[in-house]
């Protein structure tokens, strides 16, 4: 593996939604950041031939493959990025690590605890020959977000007291769509749980610099059985379509999640809010370049919550981007978590989410299931027993 060239090849593992999204950022990242490295969309995999060749055209990459191990033993790829559903993420993650390759891998990490410590273990052997590796959780890469953190982290809303936490779609709330993967617990690990639930956990942790210790939670699935893709046969859902829990975080926050794919006319509402004693922050994914921020400070005549529109050329990662009030969307984070991503191999740094920094979500996953399992009792958050990253 050389980047004597500054050249990285990448290969991409599932080319549907992330994937797709995964493109885009490849497509784009050198084209807007000035990198050491330059990345190069080599290989495309996916199991069905005509399938994955027209993704390849469409999506920009030079070939394509049927089998992921092909793509793996290759020496001419260097970076494996895995989009693929969470039943195959420890099998080609670890795989690709073994193989001297540095791997980026969609969240949540895996689809077990177990499987979740083999690869943070496989990562943490790699990274001593150099070998990187990073999960793919791209809302800490908003701008707006990663401003939040710096604000909690220079100490303007003081001592951290609430943290508010929601995810919601509507996208199953229809009795007839189908038996897809993502409502099949082997094949997803869990529902909104793991599919959205993940992503606010990873985030209030990555403002807020707190570690949830334990939750007591209720889950549900609301329609238990739906028809099968070919809408003739019926099968069983086997994971939940809400989540709903409480938490203690380390450092004294007590925290509130909700993850619903079932509530009615949300697309994709994500909604954090963070109450501390000088003050409070909120962030709205459906208002991405905007804050609002609290400042108790103030003369009591000027409080209130103030709009900061994140789009300076030095707000986190805007420099690269348009002039200011000029927004941007969704796709900017994939781009932005591509930038650090390789700006991390190039330098020979740790990026972050660390497989660790993922594997302690994963603790937080199964913790939940396994308190709503009891009735909601409280369940401690398993210990990582494994360094976590900054």
């Amino acid at each position: 593996m050389s980047t004597v060239d500054q050249e990285l090849r990448v290969g991409l593992v599932g080319y549907a939604f992330m994937g797709a999204a995964h493109s885009q950022a490849w497509r784009t990242v050198n084209r807007v950041y000035d990198l050491p490295v330059r990345a190069r969309m080599a290989l495309v995999c996916g199991r069905d031939a005509a399938k994955v060749a027209d993704a390849a055209d469409r999506l920009g990459w030079d070939g394509y493959t049927t089998d992921w191990r092909d793509l793996v033993g290759r020496d001419d790829i260097d970076v494996v990025d895995v989009c693929t559903p969470g039943d195959s993420h420890a099998e080609i993650a670890i795989a690709a690590l073994t193989a001297g390759k540095h791997v980026l891998c969609e969240k949540p990490l895996a689809n077990t605890v177990a499987e979740a410590r083999a690869m943070a273990a496989a990562a943490t052997t790699a990274q001593a020959a150099g070998v990187r590796s990073m999960c793919g959780f791209n809302y800490r890469r908003v701008p707006a977000v990663t401003m939040m953190r710096d604000l909690v982290a220079a100490g303007r809303l003081g001592v951290i007291r609430h943290v508010r936490a929601a995810y919601l779609q509507d996208w199953i709330v229809d009795p007839q769509y189908p038996l897809v993967w993502r409502l099949q617990k082997d094949r997803a690990g869990s529902g909104a749980l793991g599919d959205i639930g993940a992503h606010i956990i990873d985030l209030t942790q990555f403002v807020t610099g707190q570690r949830i210790t334990g939750v007591s939670a209720i889950t549900e699935t609301f329609v238990k059985e739906r028809p099968l893709p070919d809408m003739v046969t019926t099968g069983l859902v086997t994971v939940d379509d809400a989540a709903v829990f409480v938490a203690r975080l380390d450092g004294g926050a007590l925290a509130t999640y909700e993850a619903s794919r079932f509530a009615t006319g949300r697309k994709n509402a994500l909604r954090v809010e963070i109450n501390g004693s000088l003050g409070s922050l909120v962030f709205d994914l459906e208002r991405l370049n905007e804050l609002e921020f609290h400042d108790a400070s103030a003369p009591s005549t000027e409080q209130g919550f103030n709009r900061i529109l994140v789009t300076e050329s030095d707000h986190p990662y805007l420099s690269a981007w348009w002039p200011p009030g000029h927004i941007i969307g969704y796709e900017h984070s994939f781009t932005h978590q591509m930038r650090d991503f390789l700006a991390a191999i190039a330098t020979g740094t740790d990026p972050a989410p660390s497989f660790a920094d993922a594997l302690q979500v994963q603790l937080v996953l199964d913790a939940v299931e396994r308190s709503a399992a009891l009735g909601s009792s409280w369940a401690e958050v398993e210990p990582a027993l494994t360094t976590v990253a900054a």
